[in-house]
C-alpha cells in the first residue's frame, strides 16, 4: 500500500511516497502552488505515476495542540482532494517537522538556496514517516533489530 505525505503550505505541496511494504518514505517533489484545480491535476497524476493508494497530509497545529487558520485552510483543501480524488486521506500532527527537516538539512550543509528548494519535500517526508512508523506494530521494531533469536 502506497501513500503519498503531502506538506500542504501556502505557495508549494512538498509530496513524499512510501515504498511498497509501507516502511519508508522518499522525497518525490515540490508542486508551485497556482490555483487549486491545477494543485489537484498535479497531485492526481502522482497517484497514478506512483501507484497510490491514500493521502497523509500534515495539519498544523498550534503548539498548544488547537487549530489556528492554517489549519482550517488545510482541511478545506483535504475536502477538494477527497472530492477530487476519490481516496482516503489521513491528517498527520505536523507540528515541528519543518523544523525537522531544516535541521537536518543544515546538518547536511546544504546552501541555503538547496535547502529552500527541498525543505517541504523533506517536510512532507517527515510527515509520511511519522505516520508509517506509528503503524507499525511495536513488535516488529524489534524483530527488525534482533539479531539473536534466543533473545
Amino acid at each position: 500500500m502506497r501513500a503519498l505525505g503531502l506538506d500542504y503550505g501556502t505557495k508549494t505541496i512538498g509530496v513524499a511516497v512510501s515504498d511498497g511494504l509501507g516502511l519508508t518514505a522518499q522525497t518525490v517533489t515540490t508542486i508551485r502552488r497556482t490555483n487549486l484545480k491545477a494543485d489537484l491535476a498535479a497531485l492526481g497524476e502522482l497517484v497514478r505515476e506512483y501507484e497510490a493508494e491514500r493521502f497523509v497530509v500534515g495539519l498544523p497545529l498550534n503548539m498548544d495542540g488547537s487549530e489556528g487558520p492554517r489549519a482550517e485552510a488545510t482541511r478545506k483543501f483535504v475536502d477538494a482532494l477527497t472530492q477530487t480524488l476519490g481516496l482516503p486521506v489521513e491528517l498527520w500532527d505536523e507540528r515541528l517537522s519543518t523544523v525537522a527537516a531544516q535541521r537536518t538539512l543544515l546538518e547536511a550543509d546544504l546552501s541555503r538556496a538547496k535547502r529552500r528548494e527541498v525543505i517541504d519535500q523533506m517536510a512532507a517526508q517527515f510527515i509520511l514517516q511519522g505516520w508509517l512508523d506509528a503503524r507499525r506494530p511495536a513488535h516488529e521494531e524489534h524483530e527488525a533489530y534482533d539479531d539473536d533469536p534466543e533473545t
